[in-house]
């Protein structure tokens, strides 16, 4: 039996999650997002936290060490009544996740990752300028490039997108790649014949900041790159919108007859914050670059406000370039949002840099392989 056999996934079908109605599929996701969680419990202890008996525990822990996902650690220490147990946890080595982010303005990145998202190998190529098809064959070759860097079977193929993307895969638009109705998750599928998974690059990134980072499960997570969108997680779920576009930000104007936008109004948020439109103006006036990354971060400030105000979050991560989202830009976010925001039933705001650094949309791809094949998050 095949790990798409076990867990019901079919390469053609690209994604899946898990239901609750799905039966033994279901109890099997159930006990690895236990060891996920907790590793080394017990066959008792997954009995007592997953509400299972004890016979099908044993019945779903044997398979899943017979298919290489689990495996026994030893014997438990310390003081138990009858014959010592055995402790349980997710093997390291049993499978490989390839990921892609495909956010950054010249460069697509991916890598090589465990199941426990510990980078094994990277591979990278440069998009110079390329666009539309010419974009989607660039994907195309970094994925065949970075496959031969496993060295274990290949669980999935994580991608994140610029743009937005539906429950298909589908990126509907991306406009700084001239991509419009691109089934990616679907080509990338039948190329490759392995499960993959294509979401927009900033909901990759508040997924990682969840699974990895062990954030807040209510949050905002903006991404600054080539553009700017942003993740919600609602009480760990993540929040996608009636057309996938919840959280994109990046094209709110929030400045009246400003700078012309890729996208074809004047003065969006991306025109001011963006990788390429913060860097220019800084190379413009070095002089005022202070004043330059507090203004940028009061423009943050601005789109974010009304989202804090509307879902009464506490907590927003940024993640982007070190060098500029520094603590100039970060104080000034955090400033205008406490500012526009304020009111004495409204609990401390918390806006800090991501520490997950470069790495949360390829760790991202990573926890949205993770969830459609294993049904872990």
């Amino acid at each position: 039996m095949t790990t798409g056999q076990l867990l019901g996934i079919h390469p053609r079908d690209g994604v899946r999650i898990l239901r609750p109605q799905d039966g033994r599929r279901f109890n099997l996701s159930l006990v690895l997002q236990s060891l996920f969680d907790t590793p080394y419990l017990t066959r008792a202890d997954l009995a007592r936290q997953t509400g299972l008996t004890k016979v099908t525990i044993s019945d779903l822990v044997a398979e899943l060490i017979n298919e290489g996902f689990v495996e026994e650690t030893g014997v438990t220490s310390g003081v138990r009544p009858g014959k010592p147990a055995t402790s349980l946890a997710v093997r390291e080595d049993s499978c490989d996740i390839i990921a892609l982010d495909l956010s950054a303005q010249d460069i697509l990145r991916a890598g090589v990752y465990s199941l426990r998202g510990e980078k094994r190998a990277e591979s990278s190529l440069a998009l110079e300028g390329r666009v539309a098809e010419e974009a989607v064959d660039v994907v195309l070759e970094l994925i065949q490039k970075t496959i031969p860097l496993a060295t274990h079977r290949i669980l999935g193929i994580g991608i994140g997108s610029p743009g937005i993307v539906d429950d298909a895969g589908t990126v509907l638009a991306a406009p700084n790649l001239n991509w419009r109705e691109v089934n990616l998750q679907e080509i990338v599928t039948d190329r490759f014949g392995f499960p993959a998974v294509v979401q927009n690059d900033a909901n990759a990134a508040v997924m990682a900041e969840k699974v990895f980072a062990e954030a807040s499960p209510d949050l905002v997570r903006v991404q600054i790159s080539r553009g700017v969108g942003a993740g919600v997680l609602l009480k760990g779920s993540l929040v996608l919108g009636s057309g996938g576009a919840a959280g994109e930000i990046g094209h709110l104007v929030i400045e009246h007859k400003g700078l012309e936008c890729s996208c074809g109004k004047q003065g969006c948020l991306e025109t001011w914050i963006s990788v390429p439109s913060l860097r220019l103006r800084l190379e413009s006036d070095e002089a005022h670059s202070g004043t330059i990354m507090a203004e940028a971060g009061r423009r943050l400030g601005m789109a974010l406000a009304p989202i804090v105000a509307a879902l009464d979050l506490q907590h927003i991560i940024v993640g982007g370039p070190l060098d500029l989202i520094d603590e100039t830009f970060i104080n000034a976010c955090q400033s205008l949002i406490i500012e526009r925001t304020y009111s004495e039933f409204r609990r401390e705001l918390s806006v800090k840099p991501s520490s997950l650094g470069h790495e949360a949309v390829l760790k991202g791809a990573v926890s949205l392989v993770l969830r459609a094949t294993l049904g872990v998050s």
